[in-house]
């Protein structure tokens, strides 16, 4: 279990998903820059973290911007979207009648991913809704604005292990403040940090090359 203190940034968890050496960038040596995908997806965001917002729709109760926190997984963050829907078998919400069970609903600019980073960061927002509510959550949904679509994820044992096991491998490099080195692939090209990474110019050439190539001592 993490003190509040130890907590680390839920979305973090997509950026680690993606690439390790990013995350150390972004979340170790607090390294940042922007390109039209993380405009993009910023201003979806935006538009969905409406914080302490509250729609009721039947029986359906719409909260967006909803702050969580987990002390087992030790992260904490925002819900884009949660969904209440009214369920017998759900929990009390002061101030409503009924019981509800509570459904996370992440955004994310472009279309659904080749690995499972947006399932891990939806399924980590589960568990701290469940830690919080003392409830289980069976599924949540990802909604893509390109195609304007959701996918439906459901937490099973696997993702949940993996969500839990990835959590923990960012507070183990996180405590030893280390950014792993330069894993050159395709998704380089996406990456908003590639000018600060320079992935090709560290796989191309490490320090001890560099020293010698450059720098002459006069023999």
């Amino acid at each position: 279990m993490y003190s509040e203190e130890d907590f680390l940034m839920l979305s973090g968890i997509q950026h680690f998903a993606f690439c390790q050496r990013q995350w150390a960038l972004i979340h170790i040596e607090q390294q940042w820059a922007e390109n039209y995908k993380t405009t993009a997806g910023e201003l979806m965001h935006k538009k969905a973290h409406d914080e302490g917002s509250f729609e009721k729709r039947g029986d359906l109760l719409i909260v967006r911007g909803l702050r969580i926190a987990s002390h087992e997984l030790g992260l904490s963050g925002q819900c884009d979207v949660v969904e209440f829907h009214q369920d017998r078998e759900g929990i009390d919400l002061f101030g409503y009648d009924g019981r509800w069970i509570p459904v996370p609903i992440e955004y994310k600019h472009g279309t659904p991913k080749e690995n499972n980073a947006d399932e891990l960061q939806l399924c980590a927002q589960a568990l701290c809704l469940e830690e919080m509510f003392q409830t289980g959550i069976s599924q949540g949904s990802l909604y893509y604005g390109e195609n304007r679509r959701r996918s439906r994820v459901e937490f099973t044992e696997d993702l949940r292990s993996a969500t839990k096991k990835t959590a923990k491998r960012m507070h183990e490099m996180f405590r030893r403040g280390h950014t792993p080195n330069v894993k050159n692939s395709k998704q380089c090209k996406s990456c908003s940090l590639a000018n600060l990474c320079l992935p090709k110019l560290q796989k191309n050439m490490n320090v001890r090359q560099y020293i010698k190539q450059n720098i002459h001592t006069g023999d």
